[in-house]
Order: structure tokens, then C-alpha cells, then sequence
């Protein structure tokens, strides 16, 4: 099957700048046993829509993070032991802040304002008082405290950030390096600070290094071969680097090997982007998107509920609608309201019952019966998500019936799995075309197909298939795919479509 040998090159690493997207902080036990780490206990603390993020621990048993009410963002604090009790230490409607951290000797909260008028400054906030006062001048956009006088920042200069060391106690600032990424830690165990030097970071390299606050010397500690924006220290010394939903670990004095920390369930953890641990190290925090899955199931309950308001907000401004592959039917969220406004005000009934679901990275795709006024339908909906927003939506329709669609897929595959090159270029047409959705022609033509797979049958003793989930609508067949490759696991989705007994088209999600 095409989909397993393509994506094994489409395994890459975004460093894209996106909006800011709707996340939700979750807090964890952390222990460790027999010296592998166990992640229980988990919780939605934040359980907000919009913007969540930037915890930290005040000590033990706190955890603070940035939430978003009332179209500001302020300092939430959580007291995990006294009931799961909430405070809002902030109340700032002419801004909004970011980042707390505690300060070092006080009963204070330091936090990055932007004010409305577009100032960014740090800021310290008096717990007892309430009272907020500007610690710097300078455009900071992350921070961490080496003790009560010195404070190490990244500040914002042109399109970039560089590591500024500012002393307090003399009123000095150093910069270190230019370039640098938001990722500020205290290394356990050491009087210096970690940061990532992003220096090569357009070539796929992120350098994580070391900083002597008092001398400003800097050394490398390790060399990531792949963009890194955040990561975070264990007690014991070991380091956490989030992928997604997965975190890797890595003791640079004790293995030169990577292991998972933990792989969560996407649906769930889809997209970290943030971590904290507590300083006895038996709690974890962090910070994801909310899930495509979730996005998803919302939309089909505003739709199910005639909700027309909760519908809409789950689609972004410029949402595309589609029909397969990629025949624009509208476009707009405007476009969009004024067609479900018509179809509600037309209709006493509808509703979606959703008859599977597959999630491939950002994409959803549903198979949906369709109940409007007594009549019974069928369609897949194919929903990307950006940024915790439907920025397309792209339906299938059963129009063209084939009934032996799911049967040439099915030959096609167990002579994939027997690695019978005759068998499989058998199910394909002379003029096969390959595309990345949604409409990216990719490669073309049997000839090159079959001396392609020829060789990655001969060479790929493991290679297995299995189908995690399977759409049929006319004569397209979907399939959710779930391949072992030389040791390695890779998930995929290809849409089949098939005329006159053979695969003409594939199109891939990825």
C-alpha cells in the first residue's frame, strides 16, 4: 500500500508561528518506580475555554498559571492540598499577564503585563497588598530568578529574542546571546541556568546550553538535531522534551539514549507546548492544545442541539467548505452562518449520528448518518483543525456506488502484507495517481510504482499492515492504517477510490 513507504518521509518537525491557540493545563502525580517514571492522577485544572498556559509551582502543593476570563488573561492560582481551591491573584482590565513565577524571598508574583496600549513590561505583584509594580523597562518576553537580586530574561529585540542577565541589586544588565528561545530553567543540582540557542533552528537544530548567571559563561550541553521550543528538568538531573503527544527523557551523565517519558492518548494530549514540575519532583504539569477529537465533538453537539451560536464558534474565521477533493462550496465564517441560519430556519429536525471517527494528526474524519425531516443520509466529513479552530471542512458524498470498492482495497492489501509484488500492482489502474490531500498530485503512473515497491518489498522483512478502521462511501474506501516498518510503528490515512475493479486514486492524510 503507497500510503506506508511515502510517509516515512513526512516525518518532520514544525517550526511554524501559529496564533495562539486554545489550551488547557493538566496536572499530574509524578513517581518513579523501579527508576521509570509513572504519570497518575490526572487532572484539567485549568477546564476553561480560550487561553491557558505558563504554569509553574510556587512550592510543592501550588501551581500558578495564566487563564483567560472575561477577554483579559490573569494569575490564577491553584492550592492542591486545601480542597482543589482557586484564587485569581490578578485583576488587570487595562492588560493582561503572563508567565508567573515566584520571587525568590518574597510573598510576590512576578508576571509579563501587555497592556492593551501594546506596553510589555515584568511586573511584580505583592500577594498580601495586591499591589503591582514594573521591575524593568526592557521588552521581556520570558524570565526565571537565579536568586532575589538576578534575573535571567529573554527580551524581545527586532524579530528575535536575546538572553539578558539583570541584576537588581546594581541595576546592570548583560546581554549573553542573541537568538535564544523562551525555554528558561534552573538546572537541579547546579548554580546555573539552561537555555536553547536557536541560532540554526531554520536548519533543523536547536543547541541546549548553560549559563553562569554570576560570570555569564556559557557552555553546550547538548545538540538536538531537530527544532526544540521547550523542555524541562527532573530532580534527578534528567531532561523532558515534549513531540506532540509524546515526551521524551534524556540524563546527559547517566545514558546517551532517549526514552519515552510518556505517550499520552491524542484525543486527549494532543499538541504540549508547555511543562513544569514541583521541587520535590512528584508533581508534572503541562500544557496542550485541545484536541482536534474534542473540537470535533463539539461542533457535532451545537449541530445536534439546533445551537447555532455554540455551531459557528467552532470554525475559524476563513473556514473553507469543500466537497471532496476540493471543490470549494463556500467560504467564510459569514457564508457559513447565513447557510446553517437558512438550513435551521427550513428544517424542524436534524441531527448527525457519528458512525466512526478517525484522527491523523490536525484531521478528523467522520462517517455520519444524517437525519433531516425523516430522510436518512450518508457522508464523511473531513475536518481540519488550526489553532483549536475548523479551519476546513471537506464532505464525501455516496454518490458513485461500487460494490466491489472494499473488496479490490482488501486484495490490495493482504498482497501487501504477503509482499506479492504481482497481486498488489494488480488492484492498481495503468494511470494511478498518488496526492496528499487535498489535492497535491504527488506521483503518477504504474510503471514507477511497482519498481518503487519492488525493492522496499525485498528489503522489509517486518512490513505488516493493519487496518485500525475502515470507511466505505461509494466507491471510495478509507482506511486508518497502522504499518510496522523495520522495527518502526507508523500510523496513516489513504482514501481508495476505485473504478472498474481497479485503485485509480489515492489520496493521503497525514
Amino acid at each position: 500500500m503507497i500510503v506506508r513507504l511515502l510517509f516515512l518521509a513526512c516525518l518532520v518537525f514544525s517550526g511554524k508561528v501559529v496564533a495562539q491557540a486554545s489550551t488547557e493545563v493538566y496536572l499530574f502525580d509524578l513517581e518513579m518506580a523501579d527508576g521509570k517514571p509513572m504519570l497518575t492522577n490526572p487532572k484539567n485544572i485549568s477546564n476553561n475555554d480560550g487561553y491557558d498556559n505558563q504554569p509553574s509551582f510556587w512550592d510543592d502543593d501550588t501551581v500558578l498559571f495564566a487563564s483567560t476570563r472575561a477577554d483579559q488573561t490573569d494569575i490564577r492560582q491553584l492550592n492542591i492540598n486545601e480542597g482543589s481551591t482557586y484564587k485569581w491573584l490578578t485583576n488587570t482590565p487595562t492588560g493582561s499577564e503572563y508567565s508567573p513565577l515566584r520571587i525568590p524571598g518574597k510573598n510576590a508574583v512576578s508576571a509579563i503585563r501587555l497592556d492593551l496600549d501594546g506596553l510589555q513590561r515584568l511586573y511584580e505583584y505583592d500577594l498580601k497588598t495586591g499591589a503591582s509594580t514594573p521591575l524593568s523597562d526592557l521588552k521581556i518576553g520570558y524570565h526565571v530568578w537565579f536568586n532575589k537580586d538576578i534575573l535571567v530574561a529573554t527580551v524581545l529585540v527586532e524579530n528575535r529574542m536575546d538572553l539578558v542577565i539583570i541584576n537588581f541589586k546594581d541595576n546592570s544588565t548583560r546581554t549573553v546571546q542573541k537568538n535564544v528561545g523562551r525555554s528558561l530553567h534552573k538546572i537541579p543540582g547546579e548554580n546555573l541556568i539552561s537555555y536553547l540557542d536557536k541560532t540554526h533552528y531554520e536548519d533543523e537544530k536547536t543547541v541546549l546550553k548553560s549559563l553562569d548567571p554570576i560570570t555569564a559563561e556559557t557552555e553546550i550541553i547538548l545538540n538536538f538535531l531537530l527544532k526544540v521550543d521547550d523542555m524541562t528538568w527532573l530532580p534527578n538531573g534528567s531532561l523532558l522534551v515534549p513531540n506532540n503527544n509524546k515526551i521524551a527523557m534524556y540524563n546527559p551523565e547517566q545514558t546517551n539514549k532517549w526514552q519515552d517519558f510518556h505517550v499520552f492518548d491524542q484525543a486527549q494530549v494532543f499538541k504540549i507546548s508547555r511543562m513544569a514540575v514541583s521541587p520535590n519532583g512528584k508533581r508534572f504539569a503541562l500544557v496542550t492544545e485541545v484536541s482536534p477529537t474534542q473540537i470535533a465533538e463539539l461542533q457535532v453537539d451545537g449541530f445536534n442541539s439546533r445551537d447555532l451560536d455554540a455551531f459557528i464558534a467552532c470554525f475559524a474565521e476563513g473556514i473553507t467548505v469543500k466537497r471532496f477533493p476540493s471543490s470549494l462550496m463556500y467560504q467564510g465564517k459569514n457564508a457559513m452562518l447565513e447557510n446553517y441560519e437558512r438550513f435551521f430556519a427550513n428544517t424542524k429536525n436534524s441531527s448527525v449520528e457519528v458512525v466512526k471517527r478517525i484522527s491523523i494528526a490536525n484531521k478528523i474524519i467522520d462517517e455520519e448518518k444524517t437525519f433531516v425531516d425523516g430522510n436518512e443520509g450518508h457522508q464523511v466529513a473531513i475536518y481540519e483543525v488550526q489553532n483549536g479552530l475548523i479551519s476546513s471542512m471537506t464532505f464525501i458524498f455516496s454518490e458513485q456506488v461500487i460494490s466491489d470498492a472494499e473488496t479490490v482495497v482488501q486484495q490490495q492489501l493482504d498482497a501487501y502484507n504477503a509482499r506479492d509484488i504481482d497481486a498488489f500492482m494488480d488492484t492498481y489502474a495503468e494511470n494511478i495517481q498518488l496526492f496528499n490531500f487535498p489535492n497535491q498530485l504527488i506521483a503518477q503512473g504504474k510503471g514507477p510504482m511497482e519498481a518503487q515497491y519492488m525493492g522496499f518489498f525485498e528489503s522489509t522483512p517486518d512490513l505488516h499492515c493493519e487496518i485500525k478502521n475502515r470507511i466505505v462511501i461509494g466507491n471510495k474506501v478509507i482506511d486508518e492504517e497502522y504499518v510496522t516498518v523495520n522495527g518502526s510503528q507508523i500510523s496513516a490515512v489513504a482514501i481508495y477510490e476505485v473504478e472498474n475493479g481497479k485503485i485509480v486514486k489515492v489520496t493521503f492524510l497525514r
